[in-house]
């Protein structure tokens, strides 16, 4: 296996080193709409051997954000459609208790090898649970494209993926133009867990790529793993929890000073956080543990009256729902960042239609004059031709009546030859009497 890492581009033989698997910490990340800077986590994922892969989808390795695991999930081939579908995924849902959830803005791309503000990048947020556990982009890249060697996307059958996580509610630090424009070693990078798959396997560090025998398209961390038949399932859990939490419900426990002070100071704590903060935190099910012991809590100098155990009980119920309201109204308002990010995306591709539709035009034109000089040359060539066509047609016509003179000769050429026996005839006579008469001339010429 090759390693690839733009931090660290040669090894100490001058050796170009490629990375298949990496995560940063981008800590200089900042926020314009906010003038605040923050921490990103880069997660860079180098596919080999891409045309090769068979299996239908294909997972990355496990990359940490705040303590939760997360995947790069990909369809090659498409998800139901000719387009390379990519998603942000839950590594360890299976595992998770019910009612986990975790807020996400993040970024996926695929790199342009070529011209890296060329990559085609999505922006979005979600709020993962254990029932929606993945969220991305069915429709990201159309598999022509990808696959077109001249686009830069698959450079010697190795396709570049990059994600881009943040997990703070009340700042949105991934944009279309951080993907792109990211500078890694600019950003104080520090690099993690992550390149551990790629050195461990590490064999040599040389130009020339590799051979691997035999490749499996899928890495074996992306096997599914089989539930040993002792351990409990999802359901034997909820089901032991809940009817657990019934239980000491309706139990007359007693709760002494000291657990009501901690559980008012639970409560205070909570309230102290914003709706949205105390909805990542998941401290719904504590906090209701501790309404229910100052609910519970009886001392004859605090004894809470009836109104007041109702509405504890019911503000408990009411900061569940203000802060699900909070995260709601926080999702709702960052729908218009992904929609930006879609926008950019659109935006880019039309940039690039529109060059590609100028030099078109221009070609076109050029086209247009090579025409036209070619149309100038056939008028030319049809008025030559006109021209032989009409001498043609001038010598058949004289040709047809010396053919029709001939042939009157030929018709009256033994008369002709008879007049010319005739003739001969008639000359010898003339000649013989000229003779006689000069001969005559010349006998008297002496006698006179």
């Amino acid at each position: 296996m090759e390693v690839y890492s733009k931090s660290k581009p040669m090894d100490v033989n001058g050796q170009i080193t490629k990375v298949t698997w990496k995560i940063e910490v981008l800590s200089d990340v900042h926020s314009k709409s906010m003038d605040v800077s923050g921490q990103v986590t880069k997660v860079t994922w180098r596919i080999e051997n891409f045309s090769t892969i068979q299996d239908k989808k294909l997972c990355s390795e496990n990359f940490t954000v705040d303590g939760n695991k997360w995947r790069i999930l990909i369809f090659p081939k498409g998800n139901t459609a000719d387009h390379l579908s990519i998603y942000l995924r839950v590594a360890d849902s299976s595992t998770l208790p019910a009612g986990w959830s975790s807020y996400a803005h993040f970024g996926l791309a695929v790199i342009n090898q070529f011209d890296r503000e060329l990559s085609i990048a999505g922006v979005a947020t979600h709020v993962f649970n254990v029932n929606r556990a993945d969220w991305g982009f069915p429709l990201f890249l159309p598999l022509t494209e990808l696959r077109n060697p001249k686009r830069g996307y698959l450079v010697n059958d190795a396709c570049l993926v990059e994600a881009y996580v943040f997990t703070d509610r009340s700042i949105g630090f991934i944009s279309h133009e951080l993907i792109v424009k990211t500078d890694s070693d600019k950003l104080k990078t520090k690099e993690c867990d992550c390149v551990k798959a790629a050195m461990d396997n590490q064999r040599t560090t040389s130009t020339k790529a590799v051979e691997i025998t035999n490749p499996s398209p899928t890495p074996p961390y992306c096997q599914i793993m089989a539930i040993e038949p002792e351990e409990p399932t999802e359901e034997d859990m909820n089901t032991f929890f809940t009817s657990l939490e019934s239980k000491l419900w309706s139990s007359n426990t007693i709760f002494s000073r000291e657990e009501a002070k901690e559980a008012l100071a639970k409560v205070e704590k909570a309230l102290n956080m914003t709706p949205v903060n105390f909805y990542d935190s998941g401290k719904l099910s504590p906090l209701k543990h501790a309404f229910k012991i100052l609910a519970s809590f009886d001392c004859s100098s605090t004894t809470l009256t009836i109104e007041q155990k109702k509405e504890l009980f019911a503000m408990e119920e009411s900061l569940k729902e203000l802060a699900d309201r909070a995260a709601k109204a926080l999702q709702d308002k960052n729908f218009l960042t992904e929609k930006e990010s879609i926008k950019l995306t659109i935006t880019h591709k039309l940039d690039r239609n529109l060059i590609r539709y100028k030099e078109v035009e221009s070609e076109v034109k050029q086209v247009e004059k090579r025409l036209a000089a070619l149309h100038v040359q056939v008028e030319e060539a049809q008025k030559e031709r006109e021209n032989m066509l009409a001498e043609g047609k001038e010598i058949f016509k004289s040709s047809k009546e010396m053919k029709m003179e001939l042939e009157a000769l030929e018709m009256q050429w033994a008369e002709y030859e008879a007049m010319a026996k005739v003739a001969e005839e008639e000359e010898s006579i003339v000649l013989a009497e000229w003779g006689r008469i000069k001969d005559f001339i010349s006998s008297i010429k002496g006698k006179i």
